[in-house]
């Protein structure tokens, strides 16, 4: 693989190159081996950035719907006609599986636009009852910061709804997944996005991100991260009394009530479990099954995994690839030996690499058993192809144990009784329930409780996040 050096950043409509500032490796999870490498930003760069986005705002902010939808458009169409190029980028900087990327990672991105798109067709932003007028307006310019496990997924579902709003915007992607980024930018850039409308600069959470958390001139910070990033991010938006959206941690169960389709439900939910290496923070990565049918669940969870083709995702037989980075591999590997320490039921994987691999950061696809909520393999996100099966007596434990978490971002409910689920689902301590596996929605708002977040995105909810609301009395 040729090397990918690419030491731009984004600033008030062109490229600007930065050849002497830190390089940031870009490591190849399958191979290993360093890629290419990105500029690491300044507070200095973040300056410019968003000098460029205030000044940006006041004609931006003013656009008009059917402007803000035509660039959009333009935007949706350039997505769809470089999806190849995304797809490929993606496989480089975090080891997705090609047809994964090709199947999800990039058409969900390319929809969080279309979704954007849908909402903002119809949604009223004035609005009035007896002589009041409630009107909704651009919040200012926004520092959106996104992860490396879905970089351009990430992007869009923060980018999309910004634009849409009439905000003006400072993107630092993930520094271990920058190539999709900047392909992002060069898409922003050939579908005419007025000068300071995007920036991105990219670099560290320690300084890049640390710099527009408490930057003055930032209006509001939109965070996917880590709950330890989101706290920190928080604690210096504070200062400048900026709004602060975080999507975080997640630790989101799966309940299997008694009437659940047992022969179906348990290879999908072995595979929601896994899929991208188990690295989604909503991720259901705790099935609670009933203690009577738990030698049913494991054999059906063995034949799940079987099915499994581990290996290089460049090939288009394989379903899983490694996990993005070695911070990652070797977090996994520690809570994988956490479970074997605390005496959970080893069922499949385990450490060591999978068989016929002999390097790259691979995780063999492991699923505990007999697991206690006090373990910490059921408290803490382990962020790999790791499950944890944990039997409950009655309904009235099993809601108990999924809510037995500090976090509250997903949760996953099986149930062959309609009325039933959605009583359940009602006493779930979660931001979304998905009962029997429905299809993705790009409208469905998504975001957390407790300490998964503050904060929706996805649909309208999403765009509101972005807007301000103004009530003018004796309109």
């Amino acid at each position: 693989m040729t090397a990918n050096n690419d030491t731009r950043f984004y600033i008030d409509g062109q490229w600007q190159d930065r050849p002497d500032a830190p390089k940031i490796a870009v490591i190849d999870p399958f191979s290993e081996r360093v890629v290419g490498h990105v500029a690491a930003g300044s507070a200095a760069d973040v300056d410019l950035a968003v000098a460029a986005a205030r000044r940006a705002f006041d004609g931006f902010s003013r656009s008009t719907v059917e402007e803000r939808l035509a660039l959009l458009g333009r935007i949706l169409a350039l997505l769809e006609e470089r999806s190849e190029l995304f797809a490929q980028a993606i496989v480089s900087e975090m080891g997705a599986a090609i047809g994964f990327a090709r199947a999800s990672h990039v058409p969900f991105a390319i929809a969080h636009v279309r979704v954007q798109m849908e909402v903002l067709r119809r949604y009223a932003f004035l609005s009035h009852d007896d002589g009041t007028a409630t009107a909704k307006e651009p919040i200012g310019v926004c520092a959106l910061i996104t992860p490396w496990n879905w970089p351009l997924y990430q992007i869009t579902a923060k980018v999309a709804p910004a634009i849409a709003a009439g905000c003006t915007v400072v993107l630092k992607p993930s520094e271990l997944s920058p190539y999709s980024a900047q392909l992002f930018a060069q898409v922003m850039h050939d579908a005419g996005v007025p000068p300071g409308v995007f920036n991105l600069v990219g670099g560290t959470g320690e300084v890049v991100g640390a710099a527009l958390a408490a930057h003055p001139e930032v209006d509001m910070i939109s965070i996917t991260g880590s709950t330890r990033a989101g706290v920190l991010v928080a604690q210096a938006a504070a200062v400048t009394v900026k709004r602060v959206l975080q999507e975080l941690g997640g630790k989101s169960p799966n309940v299997f009530l008694d009437d659940a389709d047992f022969e179906n439900g348990v290879a999908k939910g072995v595979l929601a479990g896994m899929r991208n290496a188990g690295q989604s923070c909503s991720a259901p990565t705790r099935m609670l099954v009933p203690a009577s049918r738990l030698a049913e669940v494991e054999a059906l969870a063995l034949t799940a995994v079987a099915g499994i083709e581990v290996g290089d995702p460049r090939d288009e037989k394989t379903t899983m690839g490694p996990v993005a980075n070695a911070a990652q591999f070797a977090r996994v590997k520690r809570m994988i030996e956490a479970g074997l320490d605390e005496g959970a039921k080893l069922l499949c994987g385990g450490p060591g690499l999978p068989a016929g691999l002999e390097n790259g950061f691979f995780v063999r696809p492991t699923i505990f058993s007999n697991v206690t909520s006090r373990m910490r393999i059921a408290q803490e996100e382990i962020f790999g192809p790791v499950l944890v099966i944990m039997p409950y007596q009655d309904e009235a434990e099993a809601i108990a144990m999924a809510n037995d978490t500090v976090y509250g971002l997903g949760a996953h409910l099986q149930s062959s009784d309609p009325e039933r689920a959605r009583r359940v689902a009602g006493r779930i301590r979660a931001g979304q329930v998905h009962i029997n596996y429905p299809a993705w929605d790009g409208h469905a708002p998504f975001g957390g409780y407790k300490r998964s977040g503050n904060g929706r995105e996805y649909g309208v909810h999403g765009l509101e996040e972005y807007l301000e609301t103004k009530a003018i009395v004796g309109y």
